[in-house]
């Protein structure tokens, strides 16, 4: 088994690597001057099972397209099996049609992934469930639930929780996550008016004296879950966290999160923290290199990854 590792999130790779006890694939990966992309392998991969670890997050089409040639290198240096390890799976959010002569960008970016070699997909907490179905090649799609809820049950007390989808769509997540605290749920209704803004409209549950936690698979603006943080307490509740898996955390939305009502703002380390944004002790960050590291040692062994979850 080797380790190969893209540029978008290198500190991810190294604690995959740790975890595994398995040093990162010796490489190269550079950019000509009019921002084409080279890689060069710098050890011989031939017959080997090779992880190329890499995040398609911002910029998304520079680390999709060196992903994709990272993914050909390895080809034509005969790795005998590929497997694309995203931690962070962009263009997730354009997963069908939503409106006339729109793409389907998640199952493009799909076919470009097997197009370019890969025998196998490794990602986490999907946008949506069914972008599986999206390629043609063997799909792992785990759930960071567990390390969200070995975190809480260190920080909170558990008997007056209440878990909160921030949108109809994300009940499913919210209720595994509940049913693992042995908690309730609640649902913020909210309208979007248009891309990137989000209005909330009604909360669905009894809310009154509970400590919620807000819990979703990205966080991008932070509009969502700030929006959500202020009617929750605006309802009578005692005070308002959000866990999210996908930190994607766009223009200032660290800013934004700094200043809302939210006690703090948990994600994963999916995705870099950009180095230009805000800081704020708001924002805290959890490891899923474990939960990576040993989805990846059990691919090699050819041992079932469902039983993470058992």
């Amino acid at each position: 088994m080797k380790l190969m590792s893209g540029t978008a999130n290198r500190e991810l790779a190294r604690a995959i690597a740790d975890y595994l006890d398995a040093p990162l694939c010796a490489s190269e990966i550079e950019r000509f001057a009019d921002g084409e992309i080279f890689v060069r392998i710098d050890e011989n991969v031939r017959g080997e099972d090779v992880f190329v670890i890499q995040s398609t997050s911002s910029p998304a089409n520079d680390h999709l397209m060196e992903l994709l040639i990272c993914i050909d290198a390895l080809v034509r240096a005969s790795a005998r099996r590929i497997t694309a390890v995203i931690p962070y799976f962009g263009y997730a959010r354009q997963d069908r049609k939503t409106g006339g002569r729109t793409p389907i960008s998640a199952k493009l970016v799909a076919n470009l992934i097997a197009k370019a070699g890969a025998d196998r997909v490794l990602t986490v907490d999907l946008h949506a469930g069914q972008i599986q179905g999206f390629f043609d090649i063997p799909t792992d799609n785990l759930f960071a639930t567990k390390v969200m809820e070995d975190d809480i049950r260190r920080r909170y007390q558990t008997d007056n929780l209440l878990i909160v989808s921030p949108d109809v769509g994300g009940v499913v997540r919210a209720r595994a996550l509940a049913k693992l605290l042995d908690a309730e749920i609640a649902i913020v209704d909210k309208r979007r008016p248009k891309a990137g803004v989000a209005e909330v409209m009604n909360i669905i549950g009894e809310v009154e004296g509970r400590r919620c936690i807000l819990f979703d698979d990205m966080c991008d603006s932070g509009g969502t879950l700030v929006n959500a943080a202020d009617a929750l307490l605006a309802k009578g509740a005692t005070e308002v966290s959000a866990y999210v898996t996908h930190g994607v955390l766009s223009k200032d939305a660290q800013g934004r999160v700094a200043k809302s009502q939210l006690r703090e703002l948990v994600v994963t380390d999916s995705i870099l923290e950009p180095p230009n944004s805000t800081q704020t002790e708001k924002v805290r960050r959890l490891s899923v290199a474990p939960l990576l590291g040993e989805a990846i040692r059990r691919i090699a062994n050819d041992e079932s990854v469902s039983k993470l979850f058992d």
